[in-house]
């Protein structure tokens, strides 16, 4: 027996239409339209190029680096967006005119899968400044810090390639720059022959002495992609090496030069091969012009202190950490007279307590003795007899009178002093706090 399909039409009309309207409000409910905001802080300024042909260049306002993008669409699809999906961009031709300040260009927001009616962009504009587009030359500093070459030799220079860099960039900014510079620090650490760093980092200081953020280096363009080469050169270290001073002029009527020192005695210079080989048949001995000291007329000591680096000839240099001033001294002294040296370790001590204990700060003390006669060669330092005592001793540290006895003949053109330090005296118990 057939069925009739044609029975109760209107019923199974009515059971689709249910069905379809059951359907809609499930998929409604389940995954309704919603509405989400995704911060962009990378907004694209495209079309440059049309106010670069001008002369002027592109700043973004601080306070305007992000904006906010609102998607509308089906929960589902809406959630598995991220910011990295959406794509802002600034339009310069678009912007409704350059001669205003700040010039506010349009921005659109594009996702893939999302109609563009779907798509909401606060704040609508980007705000920016023109600025005139300038370009500026810097040579390129090279440090190292604190490194230190390999045992033996010194950093002699740190040249860069190129020695300087064009910088394009907006006017305002390229006039805040002081100073580019590039620092090979961890790169030349213990290096024991010449070498060469590639794609050394810049580092660009503005006049303040502040590094340039990454931001305002955005808007800096650099000739050669920024890319520096530096090359280490090292020398070979010397030691012991002495100077050898003079002076010009005579002192006063019956003054006579006792000696010439100075300080220091002894120095290190790095250097070229050629200019170390060069010294060394110098007897490792600068020698210096005697127009450095005049002593005309003089009847005291007479000092002078000047820049030793100035002194060195060429292909030498004072090591690192080497201070560069150097005293010359030219000791004048009556006719008949000498500086001796008389060690402090000589020197009797007296009425120090058995609690206390007493030490000379240097080695030596400076007598300067005249003969009555003039003739100083019969003088023998071994007669000579020093003491050192005290009313009060207490701890501390001391300049002090020293008692010198002479040979007969002889006398004394200057008191002589020490300085001293004294101290309680240790022992095992009061180390150990008992």
């Amino acid at each position: 027996m057939k069925k009739n399909l044609t029975k109760n039409i209107p019923l199974k009309i009515m059971s689709v239409v249910v069905g379809i309207l059951v359907w809609l409000i499930v998929v409604n409910v389940d995954n309704p339209i919603v509405t989400k905001g995704f911060v962009i802080s990378d907004v694209q300024i495209i079309n440059e190029a049309y106010v670069d042909q001008l002369g002027e260049m592109v700043m973004q306002d601080d306070s305007e680096n992000t904006v906010r993008v609102y998607i509308t669409g089906e929960r589902k699809t809406v959630n598995r967006l991220t910011s990295s999906d959406i794509k802002a961009v600034a339009d310069l031709q678009q912007a409704e005119s350059t001669d205003t300040d700040p010039v506010m260009i349009p921005i659109t927001a594009t996702c893939s899968g999302i109609l563009p009616e779907n798509i909401r962009v606060s704040p609508q504009n980007l705000s920016v400044h023109l600025e005139k587009k300038v370009t500026k030359e810097f040579a390129i500093n090279v440090s190292s810090g604190d490194s230190k070459a390999a045992q033996g030799m010194e950093i002699a220079s740190l040249t860069a390639n190129p020695e300087k860099v064009r910088i394009t960039g907006p006017e305002s900014l390229v006039a805040k720059i002081d100073s580019v510079s590039v620092d090979v620090s961890s790169k030349v650490d213990g290096i024991a022959q010449d070498t060469t760093i590639s794609n050394a980092e810049m580092t660009i200081t503005d006049k303040n002495q502040d590094t340039l953020s990454s931001n305002s280096m955005s808007y800096l363009k650099f000739d050669n992609n920024g890319k520096v080469n530096v090359t280490a050169k090292l020398w070979k270290v010397r030691s012991d090496i002495r100077i050898s001073a003079g002076y010009t002029g005579e002192p006063a009527e019956g003054y006579v030069v006792d000696s010439v020192t100075t300080v220091p005695e002894t120095f290190s210079v790095a250097g070229s091969d050629e200019a170390l080989n060069n010294l060394k048949l110098q007897g490792n001995t600068i020698y210096l012009d005697n127009e450095n000291v005049d002593i005309s007329g003089k009847s005291n000591d007479v000092e002078k202190k000047i820049n030793l680096a100035d002194l060195l000839p060429d292909g030498l240099k004072l090591t690192s950490g080497s201070s560069t001033d150097l005293w010359i001294t030219v000791n004048i002294l009556p006719e008949g007279s000498k500086i001796y040296s008389f060690p402090t370790e000589d020197i009797k001590v007296k009425g120090l307590p058995d609690d206390l204990q007493m030490a000379f700060e240097v080695a030596d003390v400076e007598l300067k003795v005249k003969a009555q006669n003039g003739d100083l060669s019969g003088f023998n330092l071994r007669a000579v007899s020093a003491s050192l005592s005290m009313d009060d001793w207490e701890e501390g540290s001391y300049e002090v009178p020293i008692r010198i006895s002479l040979p007969n003949g002889y006398t004394l053109l200057e008191d002589v002093t020490a300085e001293i330090k004294v101290s309680k005296v240790s022992n095992a118990e009061t180390e150990n706090g008992q």
